[in-house]
């Protein structure tokens, strides 16, 4: 047990920034799709889709 410190505090470190990295990808992705979406309303559209016709 003379070194339960340090393993329990590594864990919990770990599982601290595995969080943080889930969230932040989250939020992300969350704030792109947003970005997006204003970009797609305001008229700009992306390459990969289709085109109308007549466009």
């Amino acid at each position: 047990m003379t070194h339960a410190f340090y393993v329990y505090g590594s864990y919990g470190f770990a599982a601290l920034v595995t969080v943080a990295v889930t969230i932040w990808t989250w939020a992300d992705g969350r704030a792109r799709r947003r970005e997006l979406s204003a970009l797609e309303a305001s008229g700009i559209r992306r390459r990969s889709a289709r085109a109308k016709d007549g466009e």
